[in-house]
C-alpha cells in the first residue's frame, strides 16, 4: 500500500502508540483528583504540556490542548467574538480556509457580526494590502491560515502580522493546521500572532488530540465550562494518554525537521516532474518555495476527482480529492473556486499529500501507476489543450 493521503490524517507512529498504552496502564488517575494516582496523571499530563511548550519556544501556560483542529479553530473564533464583542463585531478571514473557520465565521453572521472574506489571487495567496484595506476601528479579529490545505499556498503571515503591529487590540488567529514541522517554526513564533491552532492527527499522533498556543496576556472566552481544567478555558477531564501521545509525536517530528522537509520536498519534485508533462494535466500547487513541501494539487481535465481517486485504489494507491472534509460531499473545492477555476478543472482535481514516512520509491511507482491511469482516460480528456483554465490566466 502507498498511502499519500497524510493532509487528511497521519499513520500513529508505533512509539506514539507505545506512549499511549503506558500512560494508559500507569498514569490513569484523573489529573484533577486530590489523591496519590491523581497527582500522578497530573504529572504527566503537566509533563506534556511543558515539552510541547519547550518545542514551540513558549510557556507551558501558553499551551492549552484540545480535542482537534476543528475545535481549536472554532474555540478561537468564537471565543474571542464573546470575549470582544462590546468592542466590535467585524473579524477578517480569508476564502480559502479550512471548513472549521468558514464556517464558524458563517455561524457568527448569523448572530449578527459582520465578516470580511479576503480574496486570493490565481495561485491561492492573499494580498497583504487588502488585509490593511479591510481593517477598521471594530475589528477583534483576523484569523489566517498558515498553509492551505488543498494547494498548499503558504500564506504571507510576516507581512500580515507587520500590519497588525499598528493594531495591537486586533486577536490574530493563525490555523496552522497543515503547517506544523514543514520548516515554519519561525514563521508561527512571529510576536504578533496571538493564537496558534494545531491538530495532533496531523502529525503521527491519536485522534482527538490538539492544541492551541495561547499568547500570554490576550483572553478568550471558554466555550466548554465545568469543572474549571486547562486554566478554566477547557472544561472536561483531560485526555492523559493521547496528550503524553502527541507531545511524542511532536518531538519526532521536529527532530530532524529540515531533513524530513527535504525529503518530502523531493519526492513531491519526483512527482510533479513527471506527471506536469502530460497536456491534460492541470498543476495548481507550484515548486516555488512559498508553497508547502507536502502538497500536491493537480487536475487531469475530462475526469471527475473521485473517478481518479478509486482508479488509483485499485493500485492499492490512496490520494483524495480536495479537502477529506468535502470530499464525501462531491461539492466544489471552496479554494479552486476563490481562484477563479473553472468548475470543469475544479471537480477534475485531485490532491497527493507526503509524509517523511513516504519514499521515493513510492513516487516512481505512483508515476507508473498515473502512466496506466492517464492512458485509462484518455478518451475522456478533451482534445483541445489550449482551453484556459481559469479567469486569471
Amino acid at each position: 500500500m502507498i498511502y499519500f493521503d497524510n493532509s487528511a490524517t497521519t499513520k500513529a507512529l508505533p512509539a506514539v502508540l507505545d506512549t499511549y498504552r503506558k500512560v494508559s496502564e500507569d498514569f490513569f488517575g484523573n489529573p484533577s483528583s486530590l489523591h496519590a494516582v491523581g497527582g500522578k496523571g497530573d504529572a504527566m499530563l503537566q509533563g506534556a504540556r511543558q515539552q510541547i511548550a519547550d518545542l514551540m519556544h513558549a510557556q507551558p501556560s501558553e499551551i492549552v490542548f484540545t480535542s482537534c483542529g476543528t475545535e481549536g479553530d472554532n474555540w478561537v473564533i468564537k471565543g474571542t467574538a464573546i470575549e470582544k464583542r462590546q468592542f466590535g463585531r467585524h473579524l477578517i478571514t480569508t476564502a480559502i480556509e479550512h471548513p472549521a473557520v468558514i464556517n464558524t465565521m458563517h455561524q457568527l453572521e448569523q448572530l449578527g457580526f459582520e465578516v470580511t472574506y479576503l480574496p486570493v489571487d490565481h495561485r491561492g495567496f492573499i494580498d497583504p494590502a487588502d488585509l490593511a484595506a479591510a481593517l477598521r476601528d471594530d475589528t477583534i479579529l483576523v484569523s489566517i491560515m498558515a498553509v492551505n490545505n488543498e494547494v498548499g499556498a503558504k500564506q504571507p503571515l510576516a507581512a500580515c502580522a507587520k500590519i497588525l503591529e499598528a493594531y495591537p487590540n486586533v486577536h490574530f488567529h493563525v490555523d496552522a493546521v497543515q503547517g506544523i514541522g514543514k520548516d515554519l517554526m519561525a514563521t508561527l513564533r512571529n510576536p504578533r500572532i496571538d493564537f496558534i491552532t494545531f491538530s495532533g492527527h496531523k502529525f503521527h499522533a491519536p485522534r482527538g488530540t490538539g492544541f492551541i498556543y495561547l499568547k500570554e496576556g490576550r483572553h478568550i472566552a471558554p466555550l466548554l465550562n465545568g469543572g474549571g481544567q486547562e486554566h478554566n478555558l477547557r472544561s472536561g477531564t483531560e485526555n492523559t494518554p493521547a496528550i503524553a501521545a502527541m507531545a511524542k509525536a511532536l518531538r519526532l517530528l521536529l527532530t530532524d525537521e529540515a531533513q524530513k522537509v527535504a525529503h518530502e520536498q523531493a519526492i513531491r519534485q519526483r512527482i510533479y516532474d513527471h506527471v506536469s508533462q502530460f497536456a491534460n494535466v492541470v498543476m495548481f500547487s507550484q515548486m516555488t518555495p512559498d508553497f508547502a513541501p507536502h502538497i500536491l494539487c493537480f487536475a487531469i481535465r475530462g475526469v471527475r476527482g473521485e473517478t481518479i481517486v478509486h482508479a488509483f485504489e485499485q493500485h492499492d494507491i490512496y490520494i483524495s480529492t480536495t479537502s477529506a472534509c468535502s470530499s464525501k460531499k462531491g461539492t466544489e473545492s471552496s479554494t479552486l473556486a476563490a481562484m477563479h477555476v473553472q468548475s470543469s478543472v475544479a471537480t477534475s482535481t485531485i490532491r497527493v499529500s507526503l509524509d517523511d514516512q513516504n519514499t521515493l520509491a513510492e513516487a516512481d511507482a505512483f508515476n507508473a501507476a498515473f502512466d496506466q491511469v492517464y492512458a485509462g482516460f484518455e478518451k475522456l480528456m478533451p482534445k483541445d489543450d489550449t482551453q484556459p483554465v481559469s479567469r486569471a490566466n
